[in-house]
């Protein structure tokens, strides 16, 4: 198998379990709010009332996963990345527990506080999560160094005196890459630049192409005797050679562009999360005072 099979294997893997696992939570909730539990399940006390405490605590045992990544002597709980994953199963079992304790209807205003504070956290962690993939390698928290990013757009760039007989070719590449890496001005622009890379990534490589042909056209043209002899070759080496170099240059701008996003998320987030704790334990003492 070669290297790209093998990393696209790898890929489906580890996307096949939280796929399954998407659709499996997507199903009970499907269920739940058609299933008219109201006659089983009530929030004040029984089946209703366990889930509830069941839903809190999994949101509580959230700050675990901070704690382990702050503090270095809880070394002995387990693994930052088991942790992560621990995290995220957490994030989803907690808000659907809590939506079953709720029978997925409104009630107290003190309620409504809480699961809407529940709703926005769940909303934003899944939010983050996406972020998380994109700018990660793998869910083990290995992030694309973007140094080595970089080292490999310079090795490209390294390779272009194997170009050289090609005119205009390298000229013509230097400009898609600017167009396809540079970001417009204003924070939503830049939004939108970051979301339409695949679009962006398949004009650029249509241009590479268009800029080939012209280029092999001149080449012949002019009677090179590389070209004239190894025609095939030579433009597969070159659009190969293109679209690697292109490529290296979007990942750089994505890492970039996903790295400020993350950031700006975990300044929401954490706030977020104290205000779901707050309404929680609001709601908790409503409940049991009256």
């Amino acid at each position: 198998m070669r290297p790209r099979d093998k990393t696209t294997g790898a890929r489906r893997e580890r996307l096949r379990w939280p796929l399954i696992w998407t659709l499996i939570v997507a199903a009970v909730l499907f269920w739940g709010m058609h299933a008219h539990l109201g006659r089983y399940i009530t929030p004040q006390r029984g089946i209703g009332y366990g889930l509830g405490i069941a839903g809190g605590s999994m949101m509580v045992l959230l700050l675990l996963y901070s704690a382990r990544k702050r503090f270095a002597w809880l070394r002995w709980m387990g693994s930052i990345p088991a942790w992560f994953e621990f995290h995220m199963v957490l994030g989803v079992l907690g808000p659907v527990l809590v939506l079953f304790h709720a029978n997925f209807r409104l009630g107290a205003t003190n309620s409504n506080v809480a699961l809407f504070s529940m709703l926005l956290v769940a909303g934003s962690g899944i939010v983050g999560r996406y972020i998380y993939t994109r700018l990660h390698a793998r869910l083990d928290g290995t992030e694309d160094s973007l140094e080595q990013l970089k080292a490999a757009g310079e090795r490209l760039r390294e390779q272009s005196a194997s170009m050289e007989f090609l005119p205009g070719f390298l000229d013509a590449i230097s400009g898609i890459e600017k167009r396809l890496i540079e970001a417009p001005r204003g924070r939503l622009a830049r939004t939108l630049h970051l979301f339409t890379g695949a679009v962006r990534m398949a004009r650029a490589r249509h241009l590479v192409r268009r800029e080939l042909r012209i280029a092999l056209r001149r080449a012949l043209l002019r009677e090179s005797p590389a070209v004239a002899r190894h025609a095939s070759r030579v433009t597969a080496a070159a659009r190969s050679y293109a679209y690697r170099r292109l490529d290296a240059g979007r990942r750089v701008t994505e890492y970039k562009a996903y790295a400020r996003m993350f950031s700006w998320w975990h300044v929401l987030h954490i706030p977020l999360f104290f205000m779901l704790l707050i309404a929680g334990v609001a709601h908790v003492i409503a409940v049991n005072l009256y």
